[in-house]
Protein backbone atom coordinates (compact mmCIF):
# COMPACT_ATOMS: atom_id res chain seq x y z
CA UNK A 1 0.00 0.00 0.00
CA UNK A 2 1.42 3.46 -0.91
CA UNK A 3 2.39 5.83 1.91
CA UNK A 4 -0.58 8.16 1.35
CA UNK A 5 -2.99 5.24 1.57
CA UNK A 6 -1.34 4.16 4.84
CA UNK A 7 -1.80 7.67 6.21
CA UNK A 8 -5.43 7.75 5.07
CA UNK A 9 -6.04 4.34 6.70
CA UNK A 10 -4.44 5.55 9.93
CA UNK A 11 -6.53 8.72 9.90
CA UNK A 12 -9.72 6.76 9.30
CA UNK A 13 -9.11 4.39 12.20
CA UNK A 14 -7.98 7.21 14.49
CA UNK A 15 -11.27 9.04 13.77
CA UNK A 16 -13.23 5.87 14.63
CA UNK A 17 -11.35 5.48 17.91
CA UNK A 18 -11.83 9.15 18.76
CA UNK A 19 -15.55 9.01 17.94
CA UNK A 20 -16.09 5.92 20.09
CA UNK A 21 -14.25 7.33 23.12
CA UNK A 22 -15.91 10.76 22.86
CA UNK A 23 -19.39 9.24 22.42
CA UNK A 24 -19.00 7.14 25.55
CA UNK A 25 -17.45 10.07 27.42
CA UNK A 26 -20.46 12.25 26.62
CA UNK A 27 -22.81 9.46 27.66
CA UNK A 28 -21.23 9.16 31.12
CA UNK A 29 -21.10 12.94 31.49
CA UNK A 30 -24.70 13.64 30.40
CA UNK A 31 -26.74 10.62 31.49
CA UNK A 32 -27.54 8.77 34.67
CA UNK A 33 -28.96 5.25 34.76
CA UNK A 34 -32.44 5.02 36.21
CA UNK A 35 -34.71 2.00 36.50
CA UNK A 36 -38.40 1.27 36.33
CA UNK A 37 -40.32 -1.84 37.26
CA UNK A 38 -42.26 -3.74 34.63
CA UNK A 39 -43.99 -6.51 36.52
CA UNK A 40 -41.22 -8.50 38.16
CA UNK A 41 -38.54 -7.03 35.89
CA UNK A 42 -36.29 -4.08 36.72
CA UNK A 43 -35.34 -2.30 33.50
CA UNK A 44 -32.51 0.27 33.43
CA UNK A 45 -32.63 3.24 31.08
CA UNK A 46 -30.48 6.35 30.51
CA UNK A 47 -31.90 9.66 31.67
CA UNK A 48 -30.24 13.04 30.92
CA UNK A 49 -29.05 14.65 34.14
CA UNK A 50 -25.77 16.59 33.97
CA UNK A 51 -25.78 17.27 37.72
CA UNK A 52 -26.13 13.64 38.75
CA UNK A 53 -24.53 11.77 35.90
CA UNK A 54 -22.77 8.42 36.03
CA UNK A 55 -19.41 10.12 36.56
CA UNK A 56 -20.76 11.87 39.67
CA UNK A 57 -22.21 8.57 40.92
CA UNK A 58 -18.83 6.90 40.52
CA UNK A 59 -17.06 9.69 42.43
CA UNK A 60 -19.54 9.29 45.29
CA UNK A 61 -18.96 5.53 45.26
CA UNK A 62 -15.18 5.99 45.40
CA UNK A 63 -15.48 8.45 48.27
CA UNK A 64 -17.67 6.10 50.30
CA UNK A 65 -15.61 2.95 49.69
CA UNK A 66 -11.98 4.06 49.42
CA UNK A 67 -11.60 7.04 51.76
CA UNK A 68 -11.59 6.63 55.54
CA UNK A 69 -14.81 7.95 57.05
CA UNK A 70 -13.00 10.84 58.73
CA UNK A 71 -11.58 12.23 55.45
CA UNK A 72 -13.73 14.59 53.40
CA UNK A 73 -13.43 15.67 49.76
CA UNK A 74 -13.33 19.40 49.10
CA UNK A 75 -13.27 21.63 46.00
CA UNK A 76 -11.02 24.70 45.99
CA UNK A 77 -12.28 26.40 42.82
CA UNK A 78 -15.67 26.59 41.04
CA UNK A 79 -14.51 24.36 38.18
CA UNK A 80 -12.93 21.55 40.23
CA UNK A 81 -16.02 19.34 40.37
CA UNK A 82 -16.85 19.90 36.70
CA UNK A 83 -13.32 19.08 35.54
CA UNK A 84 -13.20 16.00 37.78
CA UNK A 85 -16.45 14.65 36.34
CA UNK A 86 -15.09 15.24 32.84
CA UNK A 87 -11.90 13.34 33.69
CA UNK A 88 -13.85 10.41 35.12
CA UNK A 89 -16.16 10.41 32.09
CA UNK A 90 -13.16 10.25 29.74
CA UNK A 91 -11.59 7.50 31.83
CA UNK A 92 -14.79 5.44 31.72
CA UNK A 93 -15.19 6.11 28.01
CA UNK A 94 -11.66 4.89 27.32
CA UNK A 95 -12.05 1.76 29.45
CA UNK A 96 -15.38 0.77 27.89
CA UNK A 97 -14.11 1.49 24.38
CA UNK A 98 -10.84 -0.37 24.95
CA UNK A 99 -11.86 -3.57 23.07
CA UNK A 100 -12.89 -1.48 20.06
CA UNK A 101 -9.66 0.54 20.28
CA UNK A 102 -7.58 -2.64 20.35
CA UNK A 103 -9.49 -4.00 17.36
CA UNK A 104 -8.86 -0.84 15.31
CA UNK A 105 -5.14 -0.88 16.14
CA UNK A 106 -4.95 -4.56 15.25
CA UNK A 107 -6.81 -4.03 11.96
CA UNK A 108 -4.27 -1.35 11.01
CA UNK A 109 -1.06 -3.25 11.82
CA UNK A 110 -2.16 -6.83 10.97
CA UNK A 111 -1.74 -6.56 7.16
CA UNK A 112 1.95 -5.70 7.64
CA UNK A 113 2.76 -8.67 9.88
CA UNK A 114 3.92 -12.18 9.11
CA UNK A 115 1.71 -15.07 10.17
CA UNK A 116 4.09 -15.92 13.03
CA UNK A 117 3.98 -12.36 14.35
CA UNK A 118 0.18 -12.25 14.09
CA UNK A 119 -0.10 -15.48 16.08
CA UNK A 120 2.26 -14.17 18.77
CA UNK A 121 0.34 -10.92 19.20
CA UNK A 122 -3.00 -12.71 19.17
CA UNK A 123 -1.74 -15.24 21.74
CA UNK A 124 -0.45 -12.55 24.10
CA UNK A 125 -3.25 -9.98 23.76
CA UNK A 126 -5.81 -11.82 25.88
CA UNK A 127 -3.51 -12.62 28.85
CA UNK A 128 -1.99 -9.12 28.64
CA UNK A 129 -5.45 -7.54 28.87
CA UNK A 130 -6.49 -9.81 31.72
CA UNK A 131 -3.28 -9.18 33.66
CA UNK A 132 -3.68 -5.43 33.26
CA UNK A 133 -7.20 -5.51 34.70
CA UNK A 134 -6.16 -7.88 37.50
CA UNK A 135 -3.35 -5.52 38.46
CA UNK A 136 -5.56 -2.43 38.24
CA UNK A 137 -8.28 -4.07 40.35
CA UNK A 138 -5.70 -5.20 42.90
CA UNK A 139 -4.40 -1.64 43.15
CA UNK A 140 -7.93 -0.27 43.36
CA UNK A 141 -9.16 -2.68 46.04
CA UNK A 142 -6.01 -3.17 48.12
CA UNK A 143 -3.35 -0.55 47.54
CA UNK A 144 -5.45 2.60 47.35
CA UNK A 145 -7.55 2.05 50.53
CA UNK A 146 -4.46 0.99 52.49
CA UNK A 147 -2.47 4.02 51.31
CA UNK A 148 -5.25 6.43 52.28
CA UNK A 149 -5.72 4.80 55.69
CA UNK A 150 -2.00 4.56 56.38
CA UNK A 151 -1.14 8.15 55.51
CA UNK A 152 -4.16 9.87 57.05
CA UNK A 153 -3.68 8.11 60.38
CA UNK A 154 -0.63 10.31 60.87
CA UNK A 155 -2.87 13.37 60.52
CA UNK A 156 -5.14 12.03 63.26
CA UNK A 157 -2.23 11.56 65.63
CA UNK A 158 -1.43 15.28 65.49
CA UNK A 159 -5.07 16.35 65.62
CA UNK A 160 -5.16 17.75 62.08
CA UNK A 161 -8.39 18.19 60.14
CA UNK A 162 -8.37 15.64 57.31
CA UNK A 163 -9.40 16.80 53.83
CA UNK A 164 -8.40 15.99 50.28
CA UNK A 165 -9.15 17.92 47.10
CA UNK A 166 -11.26 16.15 44.53
CA UNK A 167 -8.50 16.39 41.91
CA UNK A 168 -5.86 14.86 44.20
CA UNK A 169 -8.30 12.14 45.20
CA UNK A 170 -9.07 11.05 41.64
CA UNK A 171 -5.48 11.34 40.39
CA UNK A 172 -4.30 9.25 43.34
CA UNK A 173 -6.73 6.46 42.44
CA UNK A 174 -6.09 6.57 38.69
CA UNK A 175 -2.30 6.69 39.11
CA UNK A 176 -2.10 3.78 41.52
CA UNK A 177 -4.55 1.61 39.60
CA UNK A 178 -2.87 2.25 36.26
CA UNK A 179 0.59 1.68 37.74
CA UNK A 180 -0.45 -1.69 39.13
CA UNK A 181 -2.03 -2.62 35.79
CA UNK A 182 1.23 -1.80 33.99
CA UNK A 183 3.20 -3.72 36.63
CA UNK A 184 1.28 -6.90 35.83
CA UNK A 185 2.37 -6.63 32.18
CA UNK A 186 5.97 -7.54 33.09
CA UNK A 187 5.76 -11.32 32.43
CA UNK A 188 3.90 -10.80 29.13
CA UNK A 189 6.58 -8.41 27.90
CA UNK A 190 9.31 -10.85 28.92
CA UNK A 191 7.66 -13.82 27.20
CA UNK A 192 6.95 -11.82 24.04
CA UNK A 193 10.52 -10.50 23.75
CA UNK A 194 11.89 -14.00 24.37
CA UNK A 195 9.51 -15.51 21.84
CA UNK A 196 10.75 -13.06 19.21
CA UNK A 197 14.32 -14.14 19.93
CA UNK A 198 15.46 -10.68 21.05
CA UNK A 199 16.47 -11.84 24.54
CA UNK A 200 17.54 -15.30 25.71
CA UNK A 201 15.90 -16.67 28.89
CA UNK A 202 19.19 -16.79 30.82
CA UNK A 203 19.65 -13.07 30.21
CA UNK A 204 16.63 -12.33 32.40
CA UNK A 205 18.42 -14.05 35.28
CA UNK A 206 21.56 -11.96 34.76
CA UNK A 207 19.55 -8.75 34.59
CA UNK A 208 17.58 -9.48 37.79
CA UNK A 209 19.67 -7.20 40.02
CA UNK A 210 19.11 -4.30 37.64
CA UNK A 211 15.38 -4.99 37.53
CA UNK A 212 15.33 -5.18 41.34
CA UNK A 213 16.77 -1.67 41.54
CA UNK A 214 14.39 -0.46 38.83
CA UNK A 215 11.34 -1.90 40.59
CA UNK A 216 12.23 -0.12 43.83
CA UNK A 217 12.78 3.20 42.03
CA UNK A 218 9.55 2.72 40.07
CA UNK A 219 7.58 1.94 43.22
CA UNK A 220 9.01 4.96 45.02
CA UNK A 221 8.36 7.23 42.03
CA UNK A 222 4.65 6.48 41.66
CA UNK A 223 3.81 6.45 45.38
CA UNK A 224 3.34 9.98 46.71
CA UNK A 225 4.26 9.32 50.34
CA UNK A 226 7.84 9.27 51.63
CA UNK A 227 7.25 6.51 54.17
CA UNK A 228 8.84 3.78 52.04
CA UNK A 229 5.97 1.42 52.87
CA UNK A 230 3.41 1.84 50.12
CA UNK A 231 6.07 1.58 47.40
CA UNK A 232 6.54 -2.09 48.28
CA UNK A 233 2.94 -2.77 47.29
CA UNK A 234 4.11 -2.02 43.76
CA UNK A 235 7.72 -3.25 43.90
CA UNK A 236 7.09 -6.68 45.47
CA UNK A 237 4.46 -7.78 42.87
CA UNK A 238 6.83 -6.53 40.14
CA UNK A 239 9.66 -8.69 41.46
CA UNK A 240 7.42 -11.75 41.78
CA UNK A 241 6.04 -11.25 38.27
CA UNK A 242 9.58 -10.86 36.91
CA UNK A 243 10.42 -14.25 38.40
CA UNK A 244 7.32 -15.79 36.82
CA UNK A 245 8.23 -14.21 33.49
CA UNK A 246 11.69 -15.76 33.69
CA UNK A 247 10.28 -19.21 34.47
CA UNK A 248 7.77 -19.04 31.60
CA UNK A 249 10.46 -17.82 29.20
CA UNK A 250 12.82 -20.61 30.20
CA UNK A 251 10.10 -23.22 29.90
CA UNK A 252 9.09 -21.90 26.49
CA UNK A 253 12.71 -22.06 25.28
CA UNK A 254 13.02 -25.68 26.44
CA UNK A 255 9.82 -26.68 24.65
CA UNK A 256 11.13 -25.06 21.47
CA UNK A 257 14.38 -27.06 21.71
CA UNK A 258 12.48 -30.31 22.22
CA UNK A 259 10.35 -29.62 19.14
Amino acid sequence: MPLLEHIDELRSRAIRIFAAVISLTLFFFIFEIRTFNYGSYVIPYPFPNVYHNEAASLIQYLQQNLLPSYVKIIVTSPSDALVSEMVISMFLGLIIALPYVIYQIWAFIAPGLYAKEKMLIFTLTVPATLLFFVGAIMGFLLLVPFAFQFMYLYALTIGAVTYITINDFLMFIILFSAAMGITFEVPIIMVGVTRLGLVKPDAWKRYFRYFLAFSVVYGAFITPDASGVTMWFVSVPMIILYGLGYLFSKRMAKEKIVK
